[in-house]
């Protein structure tokens, strides 16, 4: 790779390796699957939800393998029009259309003998994944406005929060370029499967903010903190964690972290939530009919109801276990103690 191209793409080359951490039986096996696919000179592709960190994973692929050396350049397909994803991919010539003063080298020609990695990819139009399989059966392609076959080896890591099967299924994804990406598929567990890898991100995140605002200590969270941190569903995944652990530490007056805000948008200024008022069939809204409960034991009746409003309380709180306890009017002991429960009979 020529020095123009190095630094037209430099900037791509991610460099926060040290957020893979984990010691969970899921994080574990994962990474034991991914190192050893990792030397194979095949196409990956890794699902996932959001946040759960499949463009570090793609990095980890590239540079077990043994093209580390070389590079190893991304293109989030879900940030560029479908009119631009062919000239970004496969570059252009000059003249090729408007705008094109000078020709263009693409990310397939830049990563010559490196990895590619393709983020979101059910976002690329049909027309070009026509260009990328034949990139991955024939290791050759033409730059827009050219004739002219260029070779090259390029390993493809790709990547998507979508159900490619069913895009696939739905001729919105070419069933042979799935086939061929597929070699291995990687699921990057999320976070609420790995709950023993909570603390350990979150007190990794805390330190590391603590350091970028001149903290000479790092943080600790209170007993009750780290509850609700263990405790929280994490629909984000590591993201949503890495946002809520540096905005707790930013806020926070002491090293002692005891407040943990979930939901940057939840207002102090709202009221309770609305008592519940009769549905049309004179039934209380969002709780089970009387005779549901009269149809079965006492204890298990009552049980129904404690969950019932433990969790319309969490929903109503935002998942603040603190606020949960004080709209069923129990102390923070009261309400963990009967969290527990809960959670011990999902």
């Amino acid at each position: 790779m020529n020095s123009n191209i190095e630094k037209q793409y430099s900037r791509e080359t991610p460099t926060r390796t040290a957020e893979a951490l984990g010691q969970s039986e899921k994080f574990l096996e994962f990474q034991e699957r991914l190192s050893r696919v990792a030397p194979v000179n095949r196409p990956v592709l890794l699902l996932g939800e959001r946040g759960t960190g499949k463009e570090l994973a793609a990095g980890r692929l590239h540079y077990l393998s043994n093209r580390w050396p070389k590079s190893f350049l991304t293109l989030n397909c879900s940030a560029l029009s479908p009119s631009l994803i062919e000239s970004e991919l496969f570059g252009y010539e000059k003249g090729a259309f408007t705008g094109a003063a000078q020709r263009r080298v693409g990310r397939f020609e830049a990563a010559d003998g490196g990895t590619l990695f393709l983020d979101e990819i059910g976002n690329i139009p049909l027309e070009v994944q026509e260009k990328i399989l034949r990139v991955v059966e024939y290791y050759s392609f033409e730059r827009v406005g050219s004739s002219e076959s260029i070779e090259v080896d390029v390993r493809i890591i790709a990547a998507t929060n979508a159900d490619v099967k069913a895009l696939a299924a739905g001729n919105l994804f070419k069933q042979d370029l799935l086939d061929r990406l597929s070699f291995e598929v990687l699921i990057v567990p999320p976070l609420r499967e790995r709950r023993e890898d909570i603390l350990l991100l979150a007190n990794f995140f805390a330190g590391r903010m603590a350091v970028e605002l001149g903290g000479e200590e790092i943080p600790q969270f209170s007993p009750e903190a780290a509850d609700a941190l263990e405790s929280y569903h994490w629909p984000g995944n590591v993201r949503e964690l890495k946002n809520v652990v540096e905005r707790a530490v930013y806020r926070s007056d002491s090293l002692k972290i005891s407040e943990i805000i979930f939901d940057p948008f939840f207002s102090p200024y709202e009221t309770q939530a609305p008592e519940l008022k009769p549905d049309s069939s004179g039934t209380d809204a969002g709780l089970s009919d009387e005779s549901d409960h009269l149809l079965k034991p006492m204890e298990e009746a009552v049980w129904d109801l404690k969950v019932q409003m433990l969790e319309k309380a969490l929903a109503n709180s935002k998942f603040n276990q603190k606020k949960a306890a004080k709209l069923l009017g129990l102390t923070y002991h009261q309400f963990r103690g009967l969290y527990r429960q809960y959670k011990a009979n999902e």
